[in-house]
């Protein structure tokens, strides 16, 4: 198949990075007319562990949230969703989870990112368990945790344990450029993580992101997905949208279409593709069917008010592919 899991180990997939705090606007309109907020739990990495677990898969997580109610919040909250929360540490005094603040506007929503020094970037080295990582199928690392150190080093160090016992790492480039101290910085680690990894995923932009110093001219699919596949990728997965999606194998190029939805806010919608996609590869399922998984996952997703609450289960996944057209790009 597409990636050769070990189908010997108990546990699906563990997810690596950021778990922190979304705080949405209630109000549809310019943020600073919003007179209230809502709490979730936010973080690409966290709303993909919630979304793959309300598919049914087992879950795990390694990240670092504070040593405050919002910590305790993240926590509980994965806990209550059925995602392991054993590895998730507590950073010291005086060190705060991220928060990021949406703001919802008819066909434009804003995010807002507060992430100085935030808890998920001191997920260090020594808090790694390499037989935890050896118990799943594949690991899911945000590519934002590249950002700084001492995150970044344990990236490195999870990816190399996770190759060491067969675990597939799949790197969702994840970019949010008020992370970064430089475009250059994200182009240098997101292209030497990519390397190394067994699946890539991310936008069109992302993709431009990460070859901004190596190859600033291209703009395109095929020679972004030819480099990777020819350092020892498996499967590289562009995303674009209301435009589908592409997958690239050595073998075979699989266009992803979309469902037709009504879109609240954007937000959450990659992550909840990656879970279908995610789900799909880890069943044994055809690419054209985790291609439909995702895209029914992230036509959901869009459609309510939060990310990580929004996330639909697999009967409703199942269900939205039997009422709803499949629509490839070319449509």
């Amino acid at each position: 198949m597409y990636l050769a899991f070990d189908r010997t180990k108990p546990n699906d997939a563990v997810a690596f990075g950021r778990a922190t705090i979304d705080l949405y606007a209630n109000e549809i309109g310019p943020l600073e007319d919003a007179v209230t907020l809502s709490k979730y739990v936010g973080g690409s990495p966290a709303n993909t562990a919630v979304a793959m677990a309300q598919l049914g898969l087992k879950v795990g997580y390694i990240g670092k949230v504070s040593d405050d109610p919002f910590g305790r919040y993240i926590v509980s909250y994965l806990n209550k969703k059925g995602v392991d929360v054993s590895h998730i540490e507590t950073a010291d005094p005086g060190i705060r989870s991220g928060v990021t603040i949406g703001e919802i506007k008819p066909g434009e929503c804003n995010c807002f990112m507060y992430r100085n020094h935030c808890a998920d970037l001191y997920i260090d080295c020594k808090q790694l368990d390499e037989a935890y990582i050896a118990k799943h199928k594949m690991m899911l690392i945000s590519g934002t945790s590249l950002s700084h150190s001492p995150a970044r080093e344990a990236v490195f160090l999870a990816i190399a344990y996770a190759k060491r016992n067969g675990t597939k790492v799949v790197l969702d480039l994840d970019y949010r450029e008020h992370t970064w101290d430089s475009l250059e910085e994200a182009s240098i680690y997101y292209t030497l993580a990519a390397e190394n990894s067994d699946m890539v995923v991310g936008t069109r932009d992302e993709f431009n992101v990460m070859e901004s110093l190596f190859d600033s001219s291209n703009q395109d699919n095929e020679r972004s997905a030819d480099h990777l596949l020819k350092k020892g990728v498996s499967l590289v997965s562009i995303k674009q949208g209301r435009k589908g999606s592409f997958v690239y194998t050595k073998e075979k190029v699989y266009v992803g279409g979309i469902y037709p939805t009504n879109v609240l806010k954007s937000f959450g919608a990659g992550d909840s593709y990656s879970s279908g996609f995610s789900y799909g590869l880890l069943k044994g399922k055809t690419m054209e069917e985790s291609l439909q998984y995702a895209a029914a996952a992230a036509s959901i997703t869009i459609t309510g008010h939060s990310c990580s609450d929004a996330m639909p289960s697999l009967q409703q996944v199942e269900q939205y592919i039997k009422e709803h057209e499949y629509r490839l790009p070319e449509e």
